[in-house]
């Protein structure tokens, strides 16, 4: 195989899209030492990419020889993989950056009379000249993918692009609060971040990253031990957001994206934590590299340690002990159980005499004790795409306890469900299963449908007509989550939040095809300070932002003035409904295969839907029924699961007797 076919094949690995090229060169100049760092893009890194920074710079040989394949300073022998503490190490990164872009980078050493001169095309040397240069490191990527179309034509817009490309230089920022940061895009200044002092290096830098938007709110957590020290911020509860996008872990300094050690920050949180929001984390874990695997992935995103469950015990356990001496933790038994985590590593690995190397020590804050188990990660969130198995046998006619039998007499049909809370002994829930369907002719439109032809359970046409034919019936409501009605043919209970989510999903894609949402003018209208990557994503989807209601206006420096909202959005939530959307649909787009039209929508209708215990009045309860079976697909929410089950008349009949 050719090198330069290699090294494009290899660059697909490393860099996917500009912001993964601005961390791997950011990187190398943290790692030359750089007290101060001037990030400059255009087009969203797509035209242009420039790093420049005042490291030590390189010679003559090493600007060469730093573009070969696994070209690298930073290891020498196969034992420094154990004792990393530099965040490059492969030497991938300059080969990979230079064989889809054109580069030119200009370097010199303090010791240096003269600096030198570094142009690649694709791959290729093409110019090797003494140049003026100050001392550091100028590294310039010019169209990026220019020779790879294919993956060009895969890059997002530029808005999302430059989102992704503010993530990674906020999290490079925060990761060294001492070294000067400046981003500038398409001319304008985004950042201008000096080198953080004084007592609270951290916290200056969050202030300056992020604004006021967590003045005030930040908790400080530090704990050591022989081999892992953590220290860092966490958010208060109230400041907690619906997506992850401001969560932060670092490892050695190395930014790492570990759904574990969030989750365990997190839990530690317990009650205190609204559900569906997630807590601002800026936690640095120091660890013996010994215990540390960064060689996972090719970006070196994701990290190993070696005794994972320890860690994560650790990391809860430091959270709660900082909630706790600020005045906010709960009881550390309501979230964990207690056992003090004292036995040695698991699986590990030798020191260089051939000694175990030191098990954690056990620790035990004031708060309670470490976690003994790793516990369970999060199950799907609520609005994911996962199946809701057969809801349409599920009824049991008489409760009883939890893990009890069933009452004599009664017996389970088959295929019905029981309660969530209640299990037969020995018996496994069954898995949920994908629930297909295609589209059969209503006489008011189409009427989903199973794969095999057949309605969704317990519903006809016959019932679809009686329904929508029938706005007068009574209604009751159910604990604030259910409507029930009676049919001719039996009694039919409607979901009242994924019914409504259903209405405002379908008016919410009229509204996005051509149609436009009812706005609600404010009487005081008010400004927003959004972060950067936080206002490209409201310049990406402002037009559609507009057509589902939203009136506002752009100004400067990040601010927003919100005149309007939508006119689904409830009185004394207008303030939030902006923002919350924002993200909603960042948190969604992430995991959905959708459109950014359908994702917006989802978003919005998650969003402004009934919540659990809201107790409809009897004509809202009419209307929300009578405009549900005017939607195209009245039997499923947008993300699938039912809206509604019937229970026959002969069902309820033989369940009496």
């Amino acid at each position: 195989m050719p090198d330069t076919l290699a090294s494009k094949i290899a660059a697909g690995e490393v860099v996917q899209r500009p912001a993964n090229a601005v961390k791997e060169l950011v990187e190398n100049a943290l790692d030359a030492g750089a007290g101060s760092i001037e990030l400059t893009v255009q087009r969203a890194g797509s035209e242009l990419i420039q790093v420049a920074d005042d490291g030590c710079g390189m010679g003559p040989e090493d600007a060469r020889g730093c573009f070969g394949r696994h070209a690298t300073s930073k290891l020498r022998a196969f034992e420094d993989l154990e004792t990393l503490r530099t965040l490059g190490f492969r030497g991938e990164a300059l080969a990979s950056i230079a064989a889809v872009s054109r580069v030119e980078l200009k370097t010199r050493r303090a010791q240096d009379e003269a600096g030198t001169c570094i142009r690649v095309h694709g791959g290729d040397i093409v110019e090797s000249t003494p140049c003026a240069a100050p001392t550091g490191t100028t590294i310039s990527v010019r169209d990026l993918f220019y020779n790879v179309p294919a993956r060009r034509a895969f890059l997002r817009t530029p808005a999302t692009e430059f989102k992704h490309i503010v993530e990674t230089f906020q999290a490079l920022a925060l990761s060294h609060p001492t070294v000067a940061f400046c981003l500038v895009h398409d001319g304008t200044e985004v950042y201008r971040l000096p080198a953080a002092g004084g007592a609270e290096p951290l916290a200056q830098r969050v202030a300056d990253l992020f604004g006021s938007r967590y003045e005030g709110t930040l908790v400080p957590v530090a704990e050591a031990t022989s081999y892992l020290s953590i220290r860092g911020v966490v958010g208060a509860p109230e400041v907690a957001r619906r997506s992850r996008g401001d969560q932060y872990v670092f490892a050695n300094g190395r930014y790492v994206k570990s759904r574990s050690l969030e989750h365990a920050a997190a839990r530690a949180f317990g009650a205190l934590l609204p559900d569906g929001r997630y807590p601002f984390l800026a936690l640095f874990l120091d660890v013996d590299p010994r215990h540390l695997d960064v060689n996972v992935h090719p970006t070196k995103t994701e990290v190993k340690f070696d005794d994972e469950r320890g860690v994560y015990s650790f990391v809860g356990a430091v959270v709660k002990k900082g909630l706790s001496e600020a005045g906010l933790a709960l009881d550390l038994a309501q979230t964990a159980p207690q056992a003090h985590y004292d036995e040695p590593l698991a699986d590990a690995p030798s020191g260089g005499d051939g000694s175990a190397l030191p098990p954690m020590p056990a620790f035990a804050p004031e708060t309670g004790a470490v976690p003994a188990s790793l516990p369970p990660l999060p199950t799907p969130e609520a609005g994911s795409e996962i199946a809701s198995g057969d809801w349409g046998a599920s009824f049991t006619a008489l409760p009883r306890e939890p893990g009890g039998p069933v009452p004599s007499g009664v017996s389970i049909p088959s295929g019905a469900s029981l309660p969530s809370n209640a299990t037969l002994p020995g018996e496994a829930r069954p898995a949920p299963s994908p629930r297909p369907f295609r589209q059969a002719t209503g006489p008011l439109g189409p009427i989903p449908s199973r794969a095999d032809g057949s309605l969704m359970e317990g519903l006809d046409s016959a019932t679809f007509e009686e329904v929508v034919e029938s706005p007068e019936r009574t209604v009751w409501p159910f604990r604030g989550r259910y409507l029930l009605t009676p049919v001719a043919s039996g009694l039919l209970v409607v979901d009242q939040r994924a019914a409504h989510e259903r209405v405002l999903y379908e008016a919410a894609i009229a509204a996005l095809e051509g149609g436009m949402g009812a706005t609600q003018q404010l009487l005081f209208p008010y400004t927003l300070d959004l972060p950067p990557d936080d206002r490209a994503l409201l310049d990406e989807l402002l037009p559609d932002l507009q057509a589902l209601g939203f009136d506002v206006a752009l100004g400067s420096k990040g601010t927003v003035e919100v005149r309007g909202v939508p006119a689904d959005v409830s009185v004394g939530d207008e303030r939030a409904a902006l923002p919350d959307l924002l993200d909603r649909y960042r948190k969604s787009a992430g995991v959905l295969q959708l459109s950014s039209r359908e994702t917006l929508a989802r978003s919005l209708a998650r969003r402004s839907a009934y919540r659990e215990g809201d107790i409809l009045e009897p004509l809202a309860a009419r209307v929300l029924i009578e405009k549900l079976f005017t939607c195209g697909d009245p039997f499923t929410d947008p993300a699938g699961r039912p809206t509604m089950i019937r229970i026959a008349e002969s069902e309820i009949e033989r369940r009496f007797g």
